[in-house]
């Protein structure tokens, strides 16, 4: 571990980065317009603004602003000794860990309203965890960042780990009595990390704002931190991202496609009829159009959850392989780079022929050669979940993929589309059979909305877009649930209640933080058409955050 290291040593690895950066990066331009060499010059020598004085902090503020982690006030100037508040603090800290602005559909906060302009920067800091509120429901987005807060928000940004008793045992600084409890284990570590400092006299000042001059030293103390800035300009792996066809035009499809992160698609394409053929609807012009874009297509096999029909074909051997040969046979006639079965609504007494009609079709796709994937709910013990036997299927097929929504249905009781316990258990209990490298987790980007009259509940799905609009015109009153990870919204009367447990970029993105801690091949979407758009950017940010690992 480096603790300590000289200002030459960061000023060097600094100006290193920045060229590198500017050298070999190719995504979006953080920095002006400018050739490298200019830029690298005026890091290493001439000071931007006309009030940056040469102190401790005018190298710092030169890199930080080539790298537009910061920006002046003004053309000429930068106000060094000016107080940065919350808001500009989690915007520099986004900037610094190239975490892409959100336009949420949905305000966290009161007073982060959307027409702020800080607005698209407090919000993924709230959905990643890095900011919270002073209450529940506000921010202070204009009161000055405290040193000692500081502290807190840079640990939580770089995974620290904190250490209570030693910070505790340590004496570091001579005001050290000052620094609240909360606050010293991340102040404490920051200074072994040599990331933050006292003053001259030898004092932390934890209640002192943080000035823009500190806050450009500290930013450029973990830019220049050895290793640290190439793991931040990394490109993070790029996993499955499935996202399904559902009640679109093919127009309307590609549309969505293009607006989001997906990278396979899968059609409605193929379904078991009552004879125990294909009906074919595949769509050779939107292949063609995925493929031109270099994306893959999956095209989904369904049986219209007709448990009487899919039990005629699996039960007979002819006819279970001769559906296996037509599937084979379309999958050749397309193109298709590989299929994704969605059998539901299937008789536990299918079990092992659902298994052994997997099997044979992945023999089959291996000669095209085609992946198989195939989808399954989340083992709850009941009848609904029986026919798949995960381990053998796991095996069998090239992805497994789980259907992580319905936890809570029409009919049922009122309650989350998915929660994140419930989702948790439904992943790590198929994870104890298959193996994580063959896991998509699929998540829901549609809702319900309860409405309770007289004692009797109803429901009625509806899209993340109309499950928004309802929030907003209906003004209802929204809460953050950390048991379920998500808003909980309601409206209405007690007689006449409307509820949604919402979601949106803050459940998706801690949904995507629990499939990348547990190693998921990727993610699946159903349905395409039914997001917010802005809900793209926010798992874009959390599939970024979760690779970061700055030890």
């Amino acid at each position: 571990m480096v603790s300590k290291w000289s200002a030459a040593s960061r000023k060097a690895a600094s100006v290193a980065a920045l060229a590198g950066m500017l050298g070999g990066w190719s995504g979006e331009p953080w920095l002006p317009t400018a050739t490298a060499a200019a830029t690298v010059a005026s890091v290493s020598g001439a000071l931007p603004f006309e009030d940056v004085r040469d102190n401790f902090a005018a190298q710092a503020i030169a890199n930080m602003t080539a790298l537009h982690i910061l920006t002046g006030t003004a053309e000429d100037k930068f106000e060094p000794d000016k107080p940065v508040t919350r808001a500009e603090f989690m915007t520099m800290l986004d900037r610094l860990l190239r975490i892409e602005p959100v336009e949420s559909a949905l305000p966290s906060f009161s007073d982060v309203p959307k027409t702020a302009w800080y607005y698209r920067w407090v919000q993924p800091a709230v959905q990643l965890g890095l900011a919270k509120g002073i209450t529940e429901t506000s921010f202070a987005p204009s009161r000055p960042v405290t040193r000692e807060e500081a502290a807190v928000l840079l640990a939580r940004a770089l995974k620290q780990p904190l250490d209570t008793a030693a910070a505790s045992s340590a004496w570091i600084y001579r005001d050290q009595a000052q620094i609240q409890a909360w606050a010293l284990p991340a102040a404490y570590r920051l200074w072994k990390l040599g990331l933050m400092s006292g003053d001259e006299n030898g004092r932390f000042r934890p209640e002192a704002p943080m000035t823009r001059q500190e806050a450009a030293v500290m930013l450029d103390r973990i830019w220049s931190y050895p290793g640290w800035s190439a793991k931040i300009q990394a490109a993070p792996n790029a996993p499955i991202q499935l996202g399904w066809q559902y009640g679109q035009s093919t127009a309307e499809y590609e549309k969505e496609v293009l607006s989001s992160g997906i990278n396979t698609l899968s059609p409605r394409s193929f379904f078991l009829d009552k004879s125990g053929s294909v009906s074919d609807n595949a769509n050779a012009s939107l292949i063609s159009w995925a493929h031109g874009k270099g994306k893959q297509v999956w095209a989904m096999v369904g049986n219209r959850s007709d448990q009487a029909a899919t039990h005629t074909m699996l039960a007979d051997a002819k006819r279970r392989s001769a559906f296996v040969q037509q599937l084979a046979a379309l999958v050749r006639q397309y193109g298709l780079d590989g299929l994704n079965v969605d059998f539901e609504n299937m008789a536990p007494s299918d079990r092992q022929t659902f298994t052994l009609f997997i099997a044979e079709l992945n023999v089959a796709l291996d000669k095209v050669p085609a992946v198989l994937s195939v989808d399954v709910s989340p083992d709850l013990g009941t009848d609904w979940t029986e026919v798949f036997d995960y381990a053998a299927l796991g095996k069998a097929a090239d992805y497994i993929v789980l259907m992580g929504y319905d936890e809570h249905w029409s009919g049922g009781a009122p309650g989350s589309v998915s929660s994140l316990p419930w989702l948790k258990q439904g992943l790590t209990t198929l994870l104890k059979q298959v193996s994580a490298a063959r896991v998509i987790m699929a998540l829901p980007l549609y809702n319900r909305e309860w409405h309770t009259v007289a004692g009797t509940t109803a429901s009625e799905e509806i899209s993340l877009v109309r499950q928004n609009e309802l929030v907003t015109t209906m003004r209802a009153n929204v809460k953050w649930e950390e048991t379920t990870g998500q808003y909980y919204a309601y409206y209405g009367t007690a007689a006449s209640l409307h509820r949604i447990w919402l979601e949106d970029g803050r459940s998706l993105s801690l949904r995507i933080a629990l499939g990348q801690s547990l190693g998921v091949a990727g993610y699946g979407f159903w349905y395409m058409g039914g997001e917010s758009l802005d809900v793209w950017a926010s798992m874009a940010n959390a599939r970024r955050f979760a690779a970061y690992s700055f030890d």
